[in-house]
This record gives structure tokens, sequence and C-alpha cells, in this order.
């Protein structure tokens, strides 16, 4: 039996209404700017009113379409077990994604990340558990954008296990994606069946769905592979100042896209997502580390919850330029924000710069903080038969509980036991041990990892198919040959 479950909401039942009933009338005044075609169709087959590319969209669509999407769903590895599951009150986590800049651990220098970057920061997450799912972690600078999106998911892939957390960017390459995931399925239907990533699928801010962003959710639809919505307002800049306009345009964008996801394939997973922030009026910069960010969040997600759907956030990130206090103190107040809001799926870890840069250091030191979180929504469990009056016999005021054979047999799960990289020593101890700072520690246990790494073990006909598609796709962007991997 454990105590209640730690929970954070920002929004009474009213207020939730409130936020609800304004996306809907956004939807209706200015409307939402619809510039794919096939999306357009879909809506106005179902009842909604065009003005050129900007579509008057009824409550009763949306309300139609709400009703098909399903409350829960599951991401698969690539040997087809269960290990995602978005939906209700379930927390995971995941590294940040699409990065331009790697941190070099040795002169903390930003610079431009490439293929060996992406395979370093793959089998750093793929060793680390508090890592539920990969991401397509940073771009690789040397392969040709039209390629690039689906080349990270082939390193992905072979790297890893696990589920996948990517992204197309263009119409073009999503097929092929799909293809690629179903590689290691048998097919697309069974990719359906036991999906293996989600494909993140953003609206353009304020009120717009692009061209590739409504074609996406359209195709993804179809395919029945899972798609997560993620608006990006802008408090104060691409949406209204105050936190509550940013979680009611959020909404509006959310629920427009919902709409046309479920008109084109009824019952297809979907995820209310989002990666918004403030703005900083100061430096006219986008903070993703602000708390104000993080309580966009967990007001848009209990938003989503209250609609009972899948929830994901961008969050654990940090906004200074080396893993650092500040690194610390952001990642992990947003991430315990974003657990206790309960949302599916947190992502941001390892990432710095407004989520411009990675680093596999950050990633080791920020599944410190993940662990730490999930001990906090383990709760505080009974486990014994009296909670305490047992342990006292024959203790004569004496602390010698140490001694207790109970001791020994529950310490290790009432506590979360932390690696190397968080100092418990004795000053002495620390001293003795080299007198090292924590991102001293992390490149210690970065190290470590990549030495105990070993590459998944699939079949050789398997990753052939997958190479050689990636490698026609490549030699058709002007590519003679295929990046290094390490």
């Amino acid at each position: 039996m454990t105590s209640v479950r730690p929970k954070i909401e920002f929004l009474t039942y009213a207020l939730i209404a409130r936020i609800l009933d304004e996306a809907f009338q956004l939807m209706q005044k200015p409307g939402i700017k619809v510039q794919s075609s096939p999306a357009r169709v879909l809506l106005i087959n179902a009842g909604a009113t065009a003005e050129g590319d900007v579509l008057k969209i009824p409550e009763k669509i949306v309300r139609k379409a709400l009703d098909t999407v399903p409350a829960e769903f599951h991401l698969y590895d690539r040997s087809g077990n269960p290990r995602v599951h978005y939906g209700g009150d379930t927390v995971q986590f995941d590294p940040g994604s699409s990065g331009v800049h790697i941190l070099d651990p040795e002169t903390l220098e930003h610079k431009p990340s490439f293929t060996p970057d992406l395979v370093r920061l793959v089998k750093v997450a793929e060793m680390l558990p508090q890592y539920d799912a990969q991401s397509t972690a940073v771009v690789c600078n040397e392969v040709p954008k039209e390629i690039g999106d689906l080349y990270r998911l082939y390193i992905v892939l072979l790297y890893s296990k696990k589920p996948i957390v990517t992204g197309s960017f263009s119409l073009q390459t999503l097929g092929t994606m799909i293809d690629m995931l179903a590689v290691f399925s048998g097919s697309r239907q069974a990719l359906a069946d036991k999906p293996q990533a989600v494909f993140d699928v953003c609206p353009s801010p304020p009120l717009i769905w692009s061209d590739f962003g409504g074609g996406n959710l359209i195709e993804l639809a179809r395919e029945n592979v899972p798609a997560e919505l993620i608006s990006m307002p802008l408090a104060g800049a691409a949406a209204p100042v105050t936190l509550l306009g940013s979680v009611v345009q959020h909404a509006a964008e959310s629920l427009s896209g919902i709409a046309i996801h479920q008109l084109a394939n009824p019952g297809a997973p979907i995820v209310w997502g989002g990666a918004p922030a403030i703005f900083d009026m100061r430096r006219g910069t986008t903070p993703m580390g602000a708390i104000e960010t993080a309580m966009i969040d967990a007001a848009y997600a209990q938003v989503g919850k209250s609609l009972n759907l899948p929830t994901h956030a961008y969050l654990g990130a940090s906004d200074t330029k080396i893993v650092d206090a500040q690194a610390g103190m952001e990642s992990g107040i947003s991430a315990l924000v974003g657990a206790l809001a309960g949302i599916n799926m947190i992502s941001g870890a390892g990432m710095l710069d407004f989520l411009a840069c990675q680093s596999p250091e950050k990633l080791v030191v920020d599944a410190e903080g993940i662990a730490m979180t999930q001990r906090l929504l383990a709760g505080i469990e009974v486990r014994t038969e009296t909670l305490a009056t047992a342990m006292f016999e024959g203790i004569n005021f004496k602390g010698d509980f140490l001694k207790q054979k109970i001791t020994r047999d529950l310490f290790s799960k009432e506590q979360n036991l932390p690696s190397a990289v968080i100092d418990r020593e004795s000053n002495r101890g620390w001293q003795a041990s080299g007198s090292l700072d924590t991102f001293a520690r992390a490149k210690i246990r970065t190290y470590e990892l990549l030495a105990a790494y070993k590459r998944p073990d699939y079949p050789a006909d398997l990753e052939l198919k997958l190479k050689s598609m990636v490698q026609t796709l490549a030699q058709k962007a002007g590519m003679d040959a295929l990046p290094r991997l390490e």
C-alpha cells in the first residue's frame, strides 16, 4: 500500500472549461490557417467553412474527433516488447532532440554535431535505464538536409532497441522513415500493430497548419503510426503574453490538429504534446528552463488529461551553455514539475542553450535527477506489518538499526541509490578521490557507459536492407558514401 501520489495542478475545472471554450472560439474567429490542401478538404467535407486557406472549424467536428482518439497506447522495442506507455499518469523520459551543436567536454565549446556525436548520445541513452525511449538527438551536419531526418533515424535504429521519439520535417521523407521502422516489424501493418516510434508534428504559431505539418498528420493517421502534436506558443511574441493565453492558443492549435488527424483515420493514436516557452523581453530569447515555461506545460497537459488524451512536454532542458549549477537547477526543477503533472513523455534531457546543444555528460547528470523524480512519484509505501514499533524491539535506546535484518532487506527499496556521479562522500573521501566536481564525475561515467555498450545483435539481412535504403537515398542527395559511424 502506498500513500497518495504527489501531483501538481494549476487549473480548476472551471478554468479548463474556459480555456476550451476560448480555444473553440479561436477556431471560428479568426479561424485556423490550413495550408495543406488535403487537410482543408477533410475539414470542409466535415462541415468547416473556408475563406481561402483560413478555415472556420465548428466545435462539433472537434468533439467528434476527440471521441475517437485512443486514451492510451504502447510503443514497442525492436523485439516487439511493450516498453513505453502513453496514457493516464505514467511518466517517462527521453533525451531532447534536433540539437545542432554538441558540447565538447574538454574545451566546453559548442561545435556543430556530426554522425559520431549522435552515435555517442544514442549509446549513452541506451545504457541508462532512466531513459525509456531514444530520440533523434542531434542533426548530423555533414548530411544533406533533404535526408537528415531519415538519416538520424537510421543511426538510432542501428544503435538502439528502445522505442524512438522522432519526426519528419518534410512530406518526402516521412514514408521512407515509416518503411525503415517496418524493416524490423516485417511490414507496415505489423508496425501499425506494434508501433516502435512516435512522430512529432508541429503547427506553426499562431494558429497555422503548414502544408507539410497537415500532410504529416494525415499520412501518420492513415498508416496508424502514432503522432505527437508539438504546439509551440511563444508567450509574448508568437502567442499572448499571459500563461493562460498561451495555453488557450496551444489548445486551439492542438484541437484543430486532432480534427485533421482523426478525419483522416478515426482511432489512430495521437498525443497532446508541445514545446512552448516564454519570450525573454530583455534578451530576445526563448528560455526553456524558465519556471513559467514549465507552468505552461503543466497547464496544457492538465487540459489534455481532462480530454482523456495521452500527453507529452518538452522539459528537463537548460538555457545555460555548460553543465553547471544553472543546468542542474533548471533541468531538475522543470523535469520535476512535468513529472508531478503526470505527463507521459518528458523530452529535453541533455539539452543546453535553448535546445540548440546536446551533451552526453548532461544526459548522465539528468539521469540522476530523473531517478530522484521517479522515486518521488513512487511515494511512501507501507512495507512492514507495523510502521515502526516492531523495529524498536531490543533497541534499548541505542541507534543499532543497522544490525537489523529488515534494514538490510529494505534499504535498497526505500532509497534511490545514485551512481558515483552524485557526491555523497565525506569531505575527506571527496578529496581522496580527486576533489572532482559533478561535470568531471559525469565525464568519467560517460566513458564507463560507452566502454560497456554493445550494439544490438540484429539479423544481418535486416541491417543490410536498412543500410541499402539509406545508401540509395544518400546517393540521390549527392553523397558518394555514408559518413563514418564512429
